[in-house]
């Protein structure tokens, strides 16, 4: 039966039709094409691969005949070149339905074309193959590849390192290797990343067979890191290092290059058998320290920029690759500085002298003091020895105190320089920080840039004279117990002046501990056994002055010594009566 209405829908009457249909089945042609359609629709089945002819449009839809006893109507998006077709044209369709709606059957061109592609792929290519196709659209686990049938491309398999954004390659034509072909579910799977990877191989292999160190080459940036760039050589990927990027102080590699960037560069070394390569992109330029002490003799004074501060000095770029580093002690004849952000700002311009270069390391030393002139040239001159001064306590030490002789100018006042008479174990026992202290100047040393200070010396040595003439061998004096030791008693016999009073001369009889015969603070009468100048010390005896005897002892501490004769002017018990000996309050200093 033929479909009246398609055709009236074509524009032909019915005597053209009849016509046509004797043309083509003789005078019976009605049944004859019944019989016909018939016979070809017992050889149609479902899903079935079918040729069909245009025969015409008919709105979004194009007629075509396939021999049956109706048309289909397939829609015109299903044909990628619409604009090439015209009746009578003769396509391979794909029979869905014998029965569709109106009594039309249904057909398909789109999987007809696919069914034929996916036919030729499985008939014309295997696993390893490579195909090309466009990048249709991104689906779960990777991207969706149309190489004539629709193919699976999983997102680890589309580069050698995995994009950040597989979605950047819709649209895009990739070639790729195919990995596994699954017949039954029709289903490919292809691998864009095992291709570059064989290409790459092959590439590596022959571009180290070609190159070699010095060589000027040409890569393509493919990844930026804190500490340099990866540049694809072509099959392999070297490594630009962030110092071999310029002759002068960059802070990141992405200052001077970025991703997919073409540049040239030197090849500093190839390490073959792990297949790795330094570059260089500075030495492909002339090395500005080449003629550095030309440009910057010693001594000379330049200007430059500071570019970078760390606390133990200053980068200062005197022209682009050059820099030298200012040291923190370089900084300030005078001025203690802690840190060089207290005289410098990044960015600022600053004199300075080239004081050393050293052309192999590539390295210049720098002095911002040096653009002044040094305040210790003038100390000598202005504080010779004996010079008498005042001044703050800047600063204590264990070992002495730091007096300010003007500003930036410290001398050192040394314990042992302190009193002729105290032994001084901490500077803090005398001073504090900020008092006012009158000291003399013993010494100057320009080069280490030292003033040695003194206080005992602005009053004579008591042990030259006062001491020895007032403390003799063989007097009785009373004193203090000020120190307790295990080998003996420390006795004060005036202000800052004592004696040693030994274990074996507090009593006759043998003592294990000091403790048992005397107490701290306990005033007691002892006998002067010796007066030692040169070690300047004073030997006492206890048990001697209990004794009441005129014995006296020339000898070590603790001994007894020869006998002693008193002038018949001189008391045997020196300092204790109205006789005018000289006792603990008699000294003056």
């Amino acid at each position: 039966m033929v479909d009246e209405t398609l055709i009236a829908s074509l524009g032909v009457d019915d005597a053209d039709t009849d016509a046509l249909l004797a043309e083509a089945f003789g005078t019976d042609g009605q049944d004859t094409m019944e019989t016909l359609i018939g016979t070809q629709t017992a050889d149609m089945a479902q899903g079935s691969l079918i040729k069909g002819r245009i025969i015409g449009f008919a709105g979004d839809h194009v007629v075509v005949d396939v021999g049956l006893k109706s048309e289909g109507l397939i829609a015109k998006e299903e044909f990628p070149d619409l604009g090439t077709l015209k009746v009578g044209d003769e396509i391979d369709v794909l029979l869905e339905s014998l029965e569709g709606e109106g009594g039309l059957i249904e057909l398909s061109k789109r999987k007809a074309d696919r069914q034929i592609a996916w036919q030729k792929i499985v008939d014309t290519t295997k696993e390893g193959d490579l195909v090309e196709g466009t990048v249709m659209r991104k689906i779960k686990g990777g991207l969706l590849v149309d190489i004539g049938v629709p193919v699976f491309l999983p997102a680890s398999q589309v580069d050698v390192r995995r994009p950040h954004e597989i979605g950047d390659f819709i649209g895009r034509k990739v070639r790729a290797e195919i990995l596994k072909i699954d017949t039954e579910r029709r289903n490919i799977v292809i691998s864009r990343r095992k291709l570059i990877e064989h290409e790459r191989e092959t590439a590596k292999k022959r571009l180290l067979e070609n190159v070699s160190e010095g060589d000027i080459v040409t890569g393509t940036v493919k990844n930026i890191a804190d500490f340099g760039a990866f540049v694809d050589l072509g099959g392999i990927d070297g490594l630009l290092h962030i110092t071999d990027m310029s002759w002068g102080r960059i802070n990141h590699p992405s200052e001077m290059l970025k991703i997919d960037d073409k540049v040239e560069v030197k090849i500093l070394n190839i390490d073959r058998e792990r297949d790795k390569i330094a570059l260089g992109l500075k030495q492909t330029e002339s090395s500005p320290w080449e003629a550095i002490e030309a440009k910057f003799p010693v001594g000379s004074r330049v200007k430059g920029e500071v570019v970078n501060i760390m606390s133990y000095g200053a980068f200062i770029r005197l022209e682009d690759g050059i820099e030298g580093l200012v040291h923190i002690s370089e900084m300030s004849w005078t001025r203690r500085v802690n840190h060089p952000s207290e005289l410098l700002t990044q960015g600022e311009e600053v004199d300075v002298v080239v004081l050393e270069i050293d052309q192999n390391k590539q390295e210049i030393s720098l002095g911002m003091k040096q653009t002044e002139v040094n305040p210790w040239e003038l100390v000598s001159e202005k504080y010779p020895s004996g010079t008498i001064i005042k001044g703050a306590v800047r600063n204590l030490a264990n070992y002495g105190a730091f007096v300010e002789i003007e500003p930036g100018i410290d001398g050192l006042l040394h314990i042992s320089d302190m009193s002729w008479t105290k032994k001084v174990t901490h500077p803090n026992e005398l001073y504090k920080k900020s008092d006012e202290v009158e000291c003399v100047v013993l010494d100057v040393d320009q080069e280490k840039q030292r003033v040695s200070l003194g206080v005992k010396q602005l009053t004579e040595d008591p042990w030259h004279e006062a001491i020895p003439g007032a403390y003799k061998p063989g007097m009785v004096v009373r004193g203090k117990v000020t120190k307790i030791t295990n080998f003996g008693v420390f006795v004060e016999l005036e202000d800052d002046l004592e004696g040693l009073l030994h274990i074996s001369e507090l009593a006759d009889h043998k003592v294990d501990s000091p403790q048992d015969v005397v107490t701290a603070n306990e005033e007691i009468d002892v006998k002067i056994l010796r007066v030692d100048i040169s070690d300047r010390k004073i030997g006492l005896s206890l048990k001697r002055a209990q004794w009441g005897d005129a014995t006296g002892g020339g000898g070590g501490e603790g001994e007894g010594g020869g006998d002693y004769t008193p002038r018949p002017d001189m008391p045997a018990r020196g300092g204790m009566g109205d006789h005018g000996a000289m006792g603990t309050d008699k000294i003056e200093l």
